[in-house]
């Protein structure tokens, strides 16, 4: 039995009416609720898109930072430290010890002076050997020593020393600025104590008049 039986025919009509608008509104319905589903898994709130990789990038560019900053002291190692040294610069004179012939570097002449020189009289002018020793003091010579050389007759005065040492090239020195002889040490006095001998004789008065 139909639902409309039993009415008039207005009515059906009516009823019939209505039974399609619904059917209407309801076929309209399930196609708006399946079009906002299906947009609503496309984009995001207001229109932002959800896709995997705008979100990465920031990330990405952080990362390649980091990695940057870590790797930066590795890639520039501090330089090393120049050694210290003490050896003279290239060029330089290297400073020599007093009276050590040969050596570069100083006065070599004022070198000499540092031998020890010892002063005798040979002659019978008293204080002879004082006034020598003055003589030579007073042009820097080290003299530590004056007296008497009584043992023979020396006919010069000359200033004796070893040869190979340092007395020799202190002697000729000493007998250059005096205007003296300089020989070897003769066997008299071989065995003398180290230092230059200077025998002083009658004519070096003479010869130093105002020293």
């Amino acid at each position: 039995m139909s639902v409309f039986s039993g009415m008039s025919r207005p009515m059906k009509a009516a009823g019939v009416a209505l039974v399609g608008v619904a059917i209407i509104a309801a076929v309209i319905g399930g196609i708006t609720a399946l079009g906002g589903g299906d947009g609503s898994n496309e984009a995001g709130p207001s229109g932002t898109p959800t896709s995997p990789g705008s979100s990465s990038v920031p990330p990405s560019t952080s990362s390649s930072a980091s990695s940057s900053s870590t790797s930066s002291p590795s890639a520039s190692p501090s330089s090393p430290t120049p050694p210290s040294t003490s050896a003279p610069a290239p060029g330089q004179p290297t400073s020599a010890g007093p009276g050590q012939p040969g050596q570069p570097g100083g006065d070599q002449q004022a070198s000499n002076k540092w031998v020890t020189v010892r002063v005798l009289n040979n002659s019978t002018i008293k204080g002879l050997a004082d006034r020598a020793a003055d003589d030579f003091r007073g042009s820097g010579w080290n003299v530590n020593e004056v007296g008497n050389y009584s043992q023979g007759v020396i006919p010069t005065t000359t200033a004796y020393y070893r040869p190979g040492t340092d007395e020799e090239a202190a002697a000729k020195q000493l007998a250059q600025e005096f205007g003296i002889k300089a020989e070897p040490r003769f066997e008299g006095i071989q065995a003398a104590t180290p230092g230059v001998i200077v025998i002083v004789t009658k004519e070096y008065e003479s010869g130093h008049k105002g020293s």
